[in-house]
């Protein structure tokens, strides 16, 4: 008996948990990956959560579910897959990159904050790791999430109102050497990092993140910093997502200049319209990129675009064979719109091609303006 439990605890690692950095969903299973939508609000003033609500759809599901709570629930998926920063403590094993173009309001310093404010990407996510695996949150959520030093998840106020998306794949650690390579070239606003000595030899670009180094030609064979990558990232299950990386001398449209024309795809964009510069539909170069003004997404209700702060882009129609594999048509959701000062400044999405995401997609996706102008049914 002693000797089965000496060889217990040597099994569970110092400093705790035995569990893996993972994605999760709301039973609190760890999964590949997950797509969420979160809701805007209806104000319709039926209930203190409204703007809190959100639909699910994870690895082996079927399409959008209702989630079981809230974005604040810390049980929630959200809640649960973001959590884990703030249960770490001081870990010397785990490494974590927080970026926000629009950083939390906690007072805690300007010691991660890329001073150069707007002038960085328009890039919002989170990835944490250890040695064996990890996760990479993409999402649009201004403030979020809390710094590590808050001691606690929660999800912000300001990102109640209007419509957010996330996509959160779980990789092995191997790439995230890749994924930093990427954040590199976004130019991101990092405002709270932290790649421990021991995890910084494994993933130097990660590091180079953390602190703020662009990628350029001393990494990659080029004369000039890198402008734009696309890379194929396959998730520790073996799903193949391709994550499209600009930066600030790419000076063009994400989208219609390379996403469309990479995927050879027309594209349907869902993206924050309620700034200056949009750009409009475009079918130009071969390939029609539509902006989108209405959507429905699983039975929710029915809003505009203009209620949405989203960024995401589904193919009209099932992708043509041979690029990624997997059926269906393209999904792509990111951080990035499309709007004039958003040419200049660093940003990505990253792309999926799977029929049950592109249904849940494409079915929210109700009418787009049409080249030219004018509204038409997507």
């Amino acid at each position: 008996m002693v000797l089965f439990l000496f060889l217990l605890i040597s099994l569970v690692p110092l400093g705790g948990s035995t569990s893996p950095i993972t994605c999760y969903n709301d039973n609190g299973d760890a999964v590949d990956w997950f797509y969420m939508y979160k809701l805007p609000k209806e104000h319709s003033g039926r209930s203190s959560t409204e703007g809190e609500m959100y639909l699910l759809l994870d690895k082996g599901s079927e399409g959008w579910t209702e989630g079981k709570g809230t974005v604040n629930d810390t049980a929630g998926a959200l809640g649960r897959t973001v959590g884990q920063l703030y249960s770490q403590g001081q870990n010397t094993e785990v490494a974590y990159i927080l970026y926000n173009d629009q950083r939390p309001p906690e007072d805690f310093g300007d010691r991660w904050f890329n001073d150069s404010g707007s002038r960085g990407g328009h890039t919002k996510g989170v990835v944490l790791l250890d040695k064996n695996q990890g996760f990479w949150l993409v999402h649009s959520t201004p403030h979020f999430p809390p710094v590590q030093q808050a001691g606690e998840y929660y999800y912000p106020s300001s990102g109640v109102t209007n419509g957010q998306n996330f996509i959160c794949v779980t990789y092995p650690l191997d790439r995230f050497q890749t994924i930093g390579e990427q954040l590199q070239i976004n130019q991101p606003n990092v405002y709270d990092c932290d790649v421990p000595e021991s995890l910084a030899t494994l993933v130097p670009a990660l590091a180079a993140v953390c602190k703020k180094k662009h990628l350029s030609g001393h990494i990659f064979p080029h004369a000039k910093p890198v402008s734009n990558r696309s890379v194929t990232l396959t998730s520790k299950d073996g799903t193949n997502f391709i994550s499209f990386a600009k930066g600030a001398s790419f000076d063009n449209d994400l989208y219609h200049s390379w996403v469309a024309p990479t995927l050879q795809s027309d594209l349907l964009v869902q993206f924050w319209i309620r700034s200056t510069g949009i750009l409009p539909s475009d079918c130009s170069l071969g390939w029609k990129v539509l902006d989108i003004t209405l959507i429905h997404p699983g039975q929710a209700f029915t809003f505009k675009a203009s209620q949405d702060h989203s960024k995401w882009a589904v193919s009209p129609k099932a992708a043509r064979e041979g690029l990624a594999g997997g059926g269906g048509g393209w999904v792509c959701v990111g951080d990035i719109n499309r709007n004039e000062a958003e040419e200049k400044r660093g940003g990505g999405t990253v792309c999926l091609q799977d029929p049950v995401v592109w249904k849940a997609y494409r079915t929210a996706a109700l009418e787009c303006e049409a080249c030219g102008g004018g509204t038409i049914q997507c």
